[in-house]
C-alpha cells in the first residue's frame, strides 16, 4: 500500500474546491426556493417542479450516458500523453449527443398536452414546451461539466456550475415573478441561467483547456465509448426516475401542492449529499487510473469514505433534528409539514452516500458501469413499489419511506459488491470512531429541540452545539489519522499545527 498516496492530495485540494462550490450553489439553490416560495402558491411551485422533472427525465434519453464517457477515457488518454484523443472523445461526444437532443426536444414538445392529462394539470403543457429547449442545452452543459471532471479542474465547474447559473437564474427568476410572470417566469429563469452558464462555460474551457483544444483531432473507435456509456445511459434514466418518481405519484395520486411542499422537504434532506458531490467529481477519474491497483483504490476509498461520513453526520444529526424550525423559518410555516420527510432522508442518505454514493461513483471507477445500472434499477424499483404502496394511505411521508428504503438497500447492495468483487471496504477501527462520535451529538441536541420555543434560536443555535460535540467526540476518542492530515495540509497546511499531538504520529 502507498504511504503517501498523491491522490490524496488531488483529492483534498480539488474536493475542497467543490465543497466551496456546492455551498455557494446551495446556498443559492435554498435562496432560488425561498424566493419562489414566497411569490407563488405551493400549487404553482408544484407544477414546475412537475414540468423539470419530466424535461430531466426526458434529457437522461437525450445524452444517451456518452457525457459520462468523458470523464472515464479522457483521463487515461491525456495519462497517456495523447491530447488528440481525448480531444476526439470530447466532439465525438458532443456531436452525438446533440442529435440526440434535438430529436428527444422535437418529442417532447409534440408530447406535451398528453403529459399534462396524465397528471391533470392543463397549465402543465405550457411549461413543458417552453422547457422543451432546455434538453439540448442541457446536453451541451452535462458535456461541458464531465470534461471538467476529466483533467481534474474543478475551479471551473464552480464557476459555471455554482456561480454563474445560479447567480443569473437568482436574478433573472427575481425579475420575472416581480413583473408577474408567475410559473412562466419560473421557467423564464430556469432557461436564462442555463443559457448564460453554457455561454461562459464554453469560453472558459476553449480557454483554460487550450492543449486539448489545440491539438490534432483523432477519432477513437465509438465501441469502447457506447460500450461503456450505454449501461451508464440506462443507470441514468433509471437513476434521474429515482430522483423524481416521488413526484411523479405524488402527482398522480395528489395535487401539486403536496408535490412542491414534499420537494422542499426532499432539498433540505438531500442536503446531506453536499460533501459526497464534492468529492466524487474528482474520485471517480482518481479511482479510474489507479483501478487496477486494489490496495491504492482501497485506500482512496476508505479516506474518502471517512471524510464523507465526519462532514455529514453533524449536519444529519442537525438538520433531523431541527427540520420543522429549518423548513419553517427558511420558507414558511406551512412547508414544516415535511419535517418527517426530511428527518427520513437525512438517514438513509447518510447511509448511501458513506459507501460509494446514490449514483455508484466507485464502482463507475473501478470500471462495474452494468453493477451500477443492476443497482440503479433495484434503487428505481424498491422506491416506486414502495411509494405507489405507501403514497395513498401516508400522503408525502409514504414517498419519503420510498425513497428512504430505496437509498439504504442499495447502499447494503453496494458495500456487498466491493467486498466480493475486489475484497475492498472501509470498516475500520478508525472509521466506526468516526460514526460512533454522532451519539454524543445527537443526546446533546435532543434539549435543544425539546425545550427551546424558537424556530429561529433553534435554527442558530442547534448546529454549533451539534458540531462542538461531535468534534469535541473526534478528538477524545483520537479519530483522526495521518492521512488525515495529509488530507488537511493539502488544502490548508498551517491548520495541521493545531490538531491534536497524537495525529501526526499514526
Amino acid at each position: 500500500m502507498t504511504d503517501h498516496d498523491d491522490g490524496i492530495a488531488v483529492l483534498a485540494k480539488q474536493g475542497s474546491i467543490t465543497f466551496v462550490g456546492n455551498v455557494v450553489n446551495g446556498v443559492l439553490g435554498f435562496a432560488i426556493v425561498m424566493l419562489m416560495t414566497r411569490f407563488v402558491s405551493p400549487s404553482v411551485y408544484g407544477l414546475f417542479v412537475l414540468a423539470t422533472s419530466v424535461v430531466l427525465f426526458m434529457q437522461v434519453f437525450a445524452n444517451l450516458g456518452l457525457p459520462l464517457a468523458i470523464d472515464y477515457f479522457v483521463p487515461q488518454y491525456l495519462d497517456d500523453d495523447e491530447p488528440g484523443k481525448a480531444k476526439g472523445v470530447i466532439v465525438q461526444v458532443t456531436t452525438a449527443v446533440l442529435v440526440s437532443a434535438t430529436v428527444v426536444s422535437i418529442a417532447l414538445t409534440v408530447g406535451a398536452s398528453t403529459v399534462s392529462g396524465l397528471f391533470r394539470e392543463p397549465s402543465l403543457a405550457v411549461a413543458l414546451v417552453l422547457l422543451s429547449v432546455a434538453i439540448p442545452m442541457l446536453a451541451i452543459y452535462n458535456v461541458l461539466l464531465t470534461s471538467y471532471y476529466s483533467i481534474k479542474k474543478l475551479q471551473y465547474r464552480v464557476l459555471v456550475r455554482d456561480l454563474v447559473r445560479p447567480v443569473v437564474r437568482f436574478v433573472a427568476t427575481l425579475g420575472l415573478l416581480l413583473a408577474g410572470f408567475g410559473l412562466l417566469g419560473l421557467v423564464g429563469g430556469y432557461v436564462v441561467g442555463l443559457l448564460v452558464a453554457i455561454t461562459v462555460g464554453a469560453i472558459v474551457f476553449l480557454y483554460r483547456a487550450w492543449s486539448i483544444v489545440s491539438a490534432d483531432l483523432e477519432f477513437v473507435p465509438s465501441r469502447p465509448l457506447f460500450t461503456y456509456s450505454v449501461p451508464l445511459a440506462m443507470t441514468s434514466v433509471v437513476y434521474v426516475l429515482m430522483g423524481h418518481v416521488d413526484y411523479f405519484v405524488l402527482g398522480f395520486f395528489l395535487n401539486s401542492g403536496d408535490v412542491g411542499i414534499y420537494r422542499v422537504g426532499y432539498m433540505v434532506g438531500s442536503a446531506l449529499v453536499i460533501i459526497f458531490s464534492s468529492l466524487a467529481p474528482v474520485f471517480k477519474p482518481l479511482i479510474a487510473e489507479t483501478r487496477e491497483d486494489t490496495d491504492l483504490v482501497e485506500q482512496r476509498f476508505r479516506v474518502a469514505a471517512r471524510w464523507i461520513a465526519g462532514f455529514t453526520i453533524p449536519i444529519a444529526i442537525t438538520l433531523s433534528l431541527g427540520a420543522s424550525s429549518y423548513l419553517a423559518v427558511l420558507y414558511t410555516p406551512q412547508y414544516a409539514e415535511a419535517s418527517a420527510v426530511v428527518a427520513l432522508l437525512c438517514v438513509a442518505f447518510l447511509f448511501n452516500v458513506t459507501f460509494g454514493g446514490p449514483d455508484g461513483t466507485l464502482l463507475q471507477g473501478m470500471g462495474y458501469s452494468r453493477v451500477v445500472f443492476l443497482n440503479t434499477s433495484v434503487l428505481f424499483g424498491a422506491n416506486f413499489v414502495v411509494s405507489i404502496a405507501l403514497v395513498p394511505i401516508f400522503g408525502i411521508e409514504g414517498a419519503a419511506i420510498g425513497s428512504a428504503t430505496a437509498l439504504v438497500l442499495v447502499g447494503v447492495l453496494t458495500i456487498g459488491e466491493l467486498y466480493y468483487l475486489d475484497g475492498v471496504h472501509t470498516f475500520t477501527r478508525d472509521f466506526a470512531k468516526v460514526v460512533l462520535a454522532g451519539a454524543p451529538a445527537t443526546i446533546a441536541g435532543l434539549p435543544v429541540v425539546a425545550f427551546v420555543a424558537s424556530d429561529v434560536v433553534v435554527v442558530v443555535v442547534l448546529p454549533i452545539i451539534v458540531t462542538l460535540v461531535y468534534l469535541l467526540s473526534l478528538v477524545v476518542t483520537d479519530a483522526f489519522t495521518d492521512a488525515d492530515a495529509r488530507m488537511i495540509s493539502a488544502f490548508a497546511p498551517n491548520v495541521r499545527t493545531w490538531l491534536p499531538a497524537g495525529l501526526l504520529g499514526r
